[in-house]
């Protein structure tokens, strides 16, 4: 039984790239708040989702991957905003792979550690392991390794075991009011959402090399009646991308364009026309410029 308390708060997702973060944030607040691609770093902004509930209102941050940035300044800025979340948070999620522990899982856990925020461990994709109880000696591990309030073995794809972990979650919150409207899921505006999912469905139609020199700008948007009009660019970093993007004939940039319309018809709940063109900025993700028109965290 929960207690009859209303609790509210913000809770980090944070973990190395590519551990289902986005998916379990989805999966949480039962709307699709974040595109989820297999490849690493498709999160590039920290996000929230908004689960509303009769005794509580839980704000996730979904977060960029937690990584050795090196020099490149949008995966320093990506870093930063990750690292940022965890500031103004009450809780925070440690996201690992049920199929064993990586050394970037030590990078997060060091990050996450030093900032002192409260913890739990989630181990997720526990789909993926057979048979199920092999996931028991990986917990035990997990235990040995780091120091968090409870360790809950989930897997966000199949929904198993989300319910308790919101229950560990809703009990460690504050008590206090809902602090966004109720039928609020996200602080993403429409032109983001619709970046990031044309952006999703280009890192699933592209080959290894052009993703992580995408980024996708709506450059304006416009209601007519049930109809949204919107002007996008798609950025590349390099000249020879450019025809890898729009494809023979066109025919790449016009599946994108289909497949991301008809997500975001569903998200939005109105019809959608995609104006696209695909621009070159070159090495636009060393430039601070550059990161700062595309929206990114100063990364300095």
């Amino acid at each position: 039984m929960h207690d009859t308390i209303f609790r509210s708060g913000f809770v980090a997702v944070v973990g190395r790239p590519n551990v289902g973060k986005s998916t379990l944030v989805n999966a949480l607040v039962a709307e699709k708040i974040s595109i989820v691609t297999p490849k690493p770093q498709t999160t590039r902004h920290s996000i929230l989702g908004i689960l509303s509930r009769d005794d509580c209102q839980v704000v996730f941050v979904d977060t960029p991957g937690l990584h050795d940035p090196g020099k490149q300044l949008m995966n320093r800025a990506m870093v930063k905003s990750a690292s940022a979340s965890l500031a103004g948070a009450e809780l925070a999620l440690l996201v690992v792979e049920a199929t064993g522990w990586r050394p970037g899982d030590d990078f997060a856990w060091e990050r996450l550690r030093s900032s002192g925020v409260p913890a739990l461990l989630v181990v997720n994709k526990l789909d993926l392991v057979r048979p199920r109880d092999k996931a028991l000696g990986f917990l035990e591990e997990c235990a040995q390794r780091v120091d968090v309030a409870a360790i809950v073995p989930v897997s966000a794809r199949t929904g198993d075991n989300l319910e308790r972990l919101l229950g560990l979650i809703r009990e460690r919150l504050p008590e206090g009011p809902p602090l966004f409207p109720v039928d609020m899921k996200t602080d993403r505006g429409v032109e983001f959402r619709i970046a990031e999912v044309i952006r999703e469905k280009l890192l699933l139609a592209l080959r290894q090399e052009v993703p992580y020199g995408l980024a996708v700008e709506v450059r304006a948007l416009e209601r007519r009646d049930d109809l949204l009009l919107a002007d996008v660019t798609i950025w590349v970093d390099r000249t020879s991308h450019q025809g890898m993007v729009i494809g023979r004939g066109g025919e790449k940039i016009k599946q994108v364009g289909r497949a991301a319309r008809l997500d975001l018809e569903k998200v939005l709940g109105q019809h959608l026309h995609l104006e696209t063109r695909v621009k070159v900025k070159a090495n636009w993700r060393d430039s601070a410029e550059a990161l700062r028109q595309l929206g990114y965290e100063e990364p300095r």
